[in-house]
């Protein structure tokens, strides 16, 4: 049996949650501005952000579960669980702040 995470797992958990929920902001707002036509985003946008939720999240699951079964640290696991998920919100930052302000 694992001990709890101690408080520099936790503290760096919470630095990478952190950064994952202030990029999903951002392209969130970047997407809005899309859908307003202020913001350069292709037309398959809208698709995309739905299907990409799907996949994220089942990677998420998987990376979660063989963590779990392989018998690793509670601060393993969550790091594991967040990774595909940050990933993916990394990648739209880069992708969707690349196309810019004004008309598509």
């Amino acid at each position: 049996m694992y001990p709890m995470m101690t408080p520099t797992q936790m503290i760096a958990l919470s630095m990478k949650t952190g950064m994952m929920l202030m990029q999903a902001q951002m392209v969130i707002g970047m997407r809005m501005m899309g859908m307003a036509g202020v913001w350069r985003v292709l037309p398959s946008e809208n698709a995309r952000m739905s299907s990409e939720k799907v996949s994220a999240v089942s990677a998420s699951a998987m990376a979660t579960s063989k963590a779990i079964l392989a018998g690793k640290s509670p601060s393993f696991i969550a790091e594991a669980a967040l990774k595909p998920i940050a990933r993916r919100t990394k990648s739209n930052v880069k992708r969707l702040a690349a196309r810019g302000p004004g008309k598509p």
